[in-house]
């Protein structure tokens, strides 16, 4: 199933990168608590307090891991905020940027600083190499000069320079955002953002129109130990040939990369029924899928579209290809998706999290699943299996515990537990997200001088006590939404995503529950 290609795409690089850093939490295992009744004043002022207490640590790791010189962010650093490592994507950069406006609002650093540490990185992004007809950046840089990372860091393995559909957007996304929140770097972060060609990644030839690629390689790569499948294909408009991700597209709605789409759509590059091509659930009469979907079929810009849901723990929920947080609601940390489209992600956004709350509490007593480290060893991809549709799963647990048909309610094993998925959830479950994640920093040795540490295997008590900046600009996007006024989707969402987005995300009715 193609769309599994980019988490392990970016899962293979950080394994390679993460070594060490692990630990045993605390011994005393508790109980995280439930969703209680509505705050009162003195209690919400308490948790504005330790909000921007954690908003301010997490900061602080951003900061470390930027370096002096460029301003790019590394990808990841130890929990005590040394030893960042020498490589960074564009996600990383553009997390950096957001979380530097997130800062600024927020008041944990002065417009001037906030103003100043923009430009740096802008400036050491328009003197980098990158893919010229497209606009786009390649995967990996060092964040010591910005120079294209061609062979991996310690082993020396080969890298070829690639341009990730997803990494591309997420770059774009901050571009934007500093162009509209930022007036000092307006002029610089438009001109970046106005190259940037997304109709690069829809393949207009592949069966359901328009889907994006995982993305391209400059040259064939042949130099890579095991050569992924390619296809040569004239880069639109350019003339000049890219070698394409061949069995590779993005293709279930439920997925961080359809900001991608969002973004295409936006600058008017790529139909507005684009958007109607993904999955929402396979088809009812595919007969491989572990659960069998319910819904129905309805028809929006002249596509077909299967509104299907996956029924569990009492709640219909668009499933994504592995069930986890961020797949879910990292776009909508941009896009007032809940807001826009109340009818789809208006449904699906809270039930998706009740879902993981109510799958964790139950089976760990803590919740939250995202792909992030694994606290024994490397990196995993997190998730809920019942919540995707991956047949082999994004599990909750260290053993993979995997819930079929003859065993509904199988007993999880050791559930590893990402704070950043806690986080992005606050956005639609202020109250159980913060008890959760209090719950998490009082029963783990968990939190530090950069905030909550990146995941915890909650049975065991061992914590991945690193950071990946990643999911610490993750964290801070949705504590500025939380704190901010949706800080970060005002500012995304302003002019051309709002003219050109909100209409088309506003006609689709789910098969979520309401």
């Amino acid at each position: 199933m193609s769309q599994q290609f980019q988490h392990t795409h970016q899962a293979l690089g950080r394994r390679a990168l993460i070594a060490g850093g692990m630990g045993v939490g605390a011994s005393a295992l508790g109980v995280g608590a439930l969703a209680g009744a509505a705050p009162t004043a003195a209690a919400r002022g308490s948790d504005r307090r330790t909000l921007q207490r954690w908003a301010a640590d997490t900061w602080r790791s951003l900061a470390a891991m930027a370096d002096r010189r460029t301003g790019l962010v590394t990808d990841l650093i130890q929990a005590d905020l040394t030893d960042p490592v020498t490589v960074t994507s564009p996600t990383n950069i553009g997390g950096y940027l957001w979380s530097t406006v997130v800062a600024r609002d927020l008041g944990l650093i002065t417009g001037g600083d906030a103003s100043r540490r923009i430009r740096q990185t802008l400036t050491t992004l328009e003197r980098m190499d990158h893919h010229t007809a497209s606009g786009m950046y390649f995967n990996w840089y060092d964040p010591r000069d910005g120079s294209v990372v061609t062979a991996w860091p310690g082993s020396g393995d080969p890298v070829e320079p690639f341009v990730s559909s997803v990494d591309a957007a997420w770059l774009g996304a901050a571009l934007l955002v500093v162009r509209n929140a930022d007036p000092g770097n307006r002029r610089q972060a438009g001109r970046m953002f106005d190259r940037m060609r997304f109709d690069v990644f829809a393949d207009p030839t592949f069966s359901k129109h328009y889907l994006n690629y995982g993305g391209f390689y400059e040259t064939e790569p042949t130099r890579l130990p095991n050569p992924p499948a390619t296809e040569a294909r004239d880069l639109i408009g350019s003339g000049s040939p890219v070698w394409y991700t061949a069995s590779h597209h993005y293709d279930t709605i439920v997925s961080e990369t359809r900001i991608t789409t969002y973004l295409g759509i936006a600058k008017q590059q790529v139909p507005a029924s684009a958007y109607f091509q993904a999955w929402r659930t396979f088809p009812p009469d595919w007969d491989w899928p572990e659960m069998p979907p319910v819904g129905e079929w309805r028809t929006y810009l002249g596509v077909d579209v299967f509104e299907g849901a996956h029924d569990y723990l009492g709640r219909r929920t668009v499933p994504g290809w592995g069930g986890s947080m961020f797949e879910e609601l990292m776009p909508n940390v941009f896009v007032p998706e809940q807001t826009w489209a109340p009818n789809s992600w208006g449904r699906n956004h809270p039930n998706h999290v009740a879902v993981q709350r109510d799958h964790g509490l139950s089976a760990y007593g803590y919740w939250g699943f995202s792909p992030a480290s694994d606290p024994l060893g490397g990196y995993a991809e997190w998730g809920v299996d019942a919540l995707g549709l991956k047949p082999d799963g994004y599990f909750s647990d260290v053993e993979h515990t995997d819930r079929t048909p003859t065993n509904p309610d199988p007993d999880y094993g050791n559930g590893v537990v990402t704070p950043h998925a806690a986080f992005l959830a606050m956005m639609h479950d202020r109250s159980g997200a913060i008890a959760n994640l209090q719950a998490l920093q009082r029963d783990f040795d968990c939190y530090g001088p950069g905030g909550f540490h990146d995941a915890v295997a909650v049975g065991s008590g061992d914590v991945a006590h690193r950071h990946l900046s990643l999911d610490q600009a993750m964290i801070m996007g949705a504590l500025g939404n939380v704190l901010g006024d949706n800080l970060l989707q005002r500012a995304f969402s302003a002019g051309e995503v709002e003219r050109f987005v909100r209409p088309v995300i506003a006609l689709e009715e789910f098969g979520a529950s309401a």
